[in-house]
């Protein structure tokens, strides 16, 4: 069984260490030999202090290998920070994206090899040799492609509540996520060059050949929204013979974590799980909501709604849930082979 998988974030990534567990758990031999390929949200990447930083990648690639803090859901596992002290001493900004001693040397290797003529599904590859995820990560692009943020104007008087912050200009996704903390609304949300990327090698095939496409409960505008961004990516999705189960991040009108609300009003859209399955219509074959959330409109294409507790509130739940999205996949997949 080959299980593909699109994700970003810390819900992306402790999802997917949720569908292994439920795969190697089953008593199927078929799931508990599945092979599992992720195509990660590469365009939260950033530099920082001149080193290359893949912030989703890390955080799935540390989750799946069992490095990551668990309290926190990002960065190293009893992580310090000294590097990030002396930088901060030599006056060197910015100083709010803070890289703990044991992340540094992750960004060192990929800046590195980067810098050799790798791409970053090389490098990707090599940093996984360590870490051994239990899956084939893949970045979504090769190709440098970055969120940034048009920012609206603060009055003045609201200034001092968001760090003195003005607004009215553009800012990196991650200063307006990890600084601001999204607080200040944003006019315009742009994956630049998103729309000149090719999808990295192994992406396209990996969705083509799947057996199953599930679609964990990511940021839909930033996470999954990117990786959708990307030519070619969207069209295999609804190209694909395979099933594409997708997730809520909603339960009832608010983020199940972080805080995609204030993405979804950035593009219009309102913080629900009917609204956001609308936003992949195109190619969504089954969708999990939270009891008491509404299924979306009917779209283009037939829809499975079920409802099934959505909170990862521990290894367990988290399981149950993405082996609930792996179950919905496979009730449809028999279907179109009976058909």
């Amino acid at each position: 069984m080959r299980v593909a998988a699109l994700a970003g974030g810390v819900g992306g990534a402790r999802f997917l260490r949720g569908l292994l567990a439920a795969l190697r758990a089953s008593p199927d031999p078929a799931r508990q030999r599945a092979e599992l390929t992720v195509v990660v949200n590469t365009a939260d990447d950033v530099t920082l202090h001149g080193l290359r930083v893949s912030p989703d990648l890390d955080s799935v690639m540390y989750t799946l290998g069992g490095g990551i803090d668990e309290e926190r859901g990002w960065g190293r596992d009893s992580e310090s920070y000294g590097v990030a002290q002396e930088l901060a001493r030599y006056g060197r900004t910015p100083t709010w994206f803070t890289l703990g001693d044991k992340d540094v040397a992750t960004h060192v290797v990929r800046t590195q090899l980067l810098a050799q003529g790798r791409t970053l599904s090389q490098v990707t590859e090599e940093l996984c040799r360590r870490w051994r995820p239990g899956a084939r990560l893949l970045p979504m692009t090769d190709d440098v492609v970055e969120t940034h943020v048009d920012l609206a104007d603060v009055p003045e008087a609201e200034r001092a509540a968001h760090d003195g912050e003005a607004g009215g200009r553009r800012v990196h996704f991650q200063e307006w996520w990890v600084r601001l903390h999204a607080a200040v609304p944003a006019r315009r949300i742009e994956a630049v060059g998103a729309a000149a990327a090719r999808p990295a090698p192994g992406v396209l095939e990996a969705l083509r050949d799947a057996d199953v496409v599930v679609l964990p409960p990511s940021n839909p505008v930033v996470s999954i929204g990117s990786i959708l961004a990307v030519p070619g990516v969207r069209e295999a999705l609804v190209r694909t013979a395979a099933p594409v189960v997708g997730v809520s991040p909603v339960v009832g009108g608010a983020p199940v974590r972080g805080m995609a609300d204030a993405c979804l009003a950035a593009i219009g859209v309102p913080t629900t799980a009917a609204a956001v399955a609308g936003l992949y219509a195109d190619l969504l074959d089954g969708w999990l909501v939270a009891e008491g959330d509404e299924g979306p409109a009917p779209g283009p294409r037939p829809l499975a709604v079920r409802r099934r507790p959505l909170l990862m509130s521990d290894p367990a739940a988290t399981a149950a849930l993405a082996g609930a999205a792996l179950d919905l996949a496979l009730e449809l997949a028999g279907r179109e082979s009976a058909a």
